[in-house]
């Protein structure tokens, strides 16, 4: 039986007259590591996927989805996943297709992000509220946050606590510290985070 057909939207920067501010906090790690950014409110759950990727400090390495809980939905979830996976279902959207409007209304409503299906990073996505766009601002803009992200490829959450007992007791013995480089787990600093083009990172093969 011939597979479905797929269409991709190319990501492309939409007008728009507010934005959203979102938290986004990595679980299962203390101290917490978290971002707060603005973004446009035409952006898609792809474009949200970069700006989250840039403010995080990943390197878009590997695949990602959002679930959005949805009680019309089979599960009572809707799941949006990458473009470049293979669907489980037909009932899976893709990250490209779906505009942020669509599950982002007011304050308080969330989606879980979920990056690298074996490292299993699991974030949580909160819109805190819409305002309206400053003309001379440029978006998206990474207004706040705490902590590196963990390396990646560290082996999940248990690995990056192993980074850390690294870091802190400055042991090399089995090879870590030079596997993290100038990796520092305690420094973040919004005013250097730079986004990228959602469009650039497709057309590079940005998962």
């Amino acid at each position: 039986m011939p597979g479905k057909e797929i269409w991709i939207t190319v990501p492309k920067l939409l007008p728009f007259k507010n934005v959203y501010q979102l938290k986004i906090t990595l679980r299962g790690v203390e101290p917490e590591i978290w971002r707060r950014i603005l973004v446009p409110e035409s952006y898609t759950f792809y474009d949200l996927h970069v700006a989250i990727q840039d403010a995080m400090g990943w390197e878009d390495y590997h695949l990602h989805r959002f679930e959005v809980r949805d009680i019309k939905a089979p599960g009572g979830r809707v799941i949006i996943e990458t473009p470049f996976a293979e669907p489980e279902d037909d009932e899976i959207l893709e990250s490209t297709e779906v505009p942020l409007s669509v599950f982002f209304h007011k304050p308080g409503d969330r989606a879980v992000y979920i990056y690298d299906y074996g490292d299993n990073w699991v974030h949580d996505v909160v819109l805190e509220k819409i305002e309206p766009k400053e003309p001379k601002k440029k978006y998206p803009l990474c207004l706040a946050g705490e902590r590196a992200c963990p390396p990646e490829d560290c082996g999940g959450v248990s690995g990056y606590y192993r980074c850390l007992e690294a870091f802190r007791n400055k042991d090399d013995s089995e090879g870590v510290l030079s596997w993290l480089g100038d990796w520092d787990p305690d420094k973040f600093d919004p005013a250097q985070v730079k986004f990228e083009s959602p469009r650039k990172r497709f057309e590079a093969g940005g998962y």
